[in-house]
């Protein structure tokens, strides 16, 4: 177990962030300059408001401190590959989406540790594992941007290797996905059964909101529908694989899957069922 988690899950997410630095293009990184408008609306919806929904969401809900920091957690990681997935399946702005996923996971070396470390203070007190905010950054340099950095520099350089690995890196990082939700449950199963009704809960009403505050907010300043239905997915969907991997490199691997793992684990099962009816519509409208 110890090998899984102090190896086996930074190296899956370090395939996983290779497969999203891949698909990326240098122009998807300036095409924030070109949109400027609707990034910004993303990157606050991304970077300031889904903090705030959960932590509004676990004072609501009363979770326990340590299922409470698991959502935090979550709600620091940026949307990932699978946000451009969903963007694409639901005809939205696909390039403004990948801008989004590109530039929120870079910053997310500095924006994470620092909002990690406060939430595990505060929910947890005097029971808080000591957090190296220095240490968590260079371990999210290492498994996120630097992985990232490669697969644009290879799609830049060497674009037929690039569009060769492509499709199986994105294969292998799907498989790598599944057996890491389903080793951090099983790692925490009794813990798991008797928080699945709230977390549950807890997790679906998140999901709703940010899917909706998204959108919202978006028409609000008037984006385009299409614009509008990237911001949305955004906004609702998180890379549960990173919030699974932070839970380690905080607590470490002394103690197999970490329960602060917990809400990211199930979150990467409840929000493909919450998500499905926003895909209808948007779709269809």
């Amino acid at each position: 177990m110890d090998l899984l988690i102090g190896v086996g899950l930074p190296l899956s997410l370090a395939i996983i962030m290779l497969s999203l630095g891949i698909g990326l293009e240098v122009a998807d990184f300036r095409r924030v300059l070109q949109r400027g408008h609707a990034f910004a609306i993303g990157a606050v919806c991304q970077v300031l408001l889904l903090p705030i929904a959960a932590f509004i969401t676990v004072t609501l809900f009363a979770l326990p401190p340590e299922i409470a920091v698991g959502f935090m957690i979550l709600s620091l990681c940026p949307g990932g590959v699978t946000s451009n997935i969903l963007s694409k399946l639901a005809k939205a702005d696909v390039a403004l989406s990948v801008s989004l996923t590109a530039v929120i996971s870079l910053l997310s070396i500095l924006t994470v540790p620092i909002l990690a470390a406060w939430s595990i203070n505060h929910f947890m007190g005097s029971d808080a594992p000591e957090v190296s905010i220095t240490g968590l950054a260079v371990a999210m340099f290492l498994i996120t941007t630097l992985p990232v950095a490669i697969g644009v520099s290879l799609r830049h350089f060497a674009r037929s290797f690039a569009d060769r690995v492509d499709a199986p890196l994105s294969k292998a990082a799907t498989v790598l996905f599944v057996l890491i939700v389903i080793a951090a449950l099983a790692g925490n199963w009794q813990l798991f059964v008797e928080n699945l009704g709230i977390m549950g809960a807890g997790l679906i009403t998140l999901n709703i909101a940010l899917l909706l505050i998204g959108l919202g907010l978006a028409r609000a300043a008037k984006l385009s529908w299409t614009e509008s239905k990237t911001i949305s997915i955004e906004t609702g969907i998180q890379n549960s694989t990173l919030g699974i991997t932070l839970a380690a490199l905080i607590t470490g691997t002394e103690s197999g899957f970490s329960p602060l793992a917990l809400p990211s684990a199930v979150y990467g099962i409840t929000m493909y069922v919450v998500v499905l009816p926003f895909l209808a519509w948007f779709r269809n409208r």
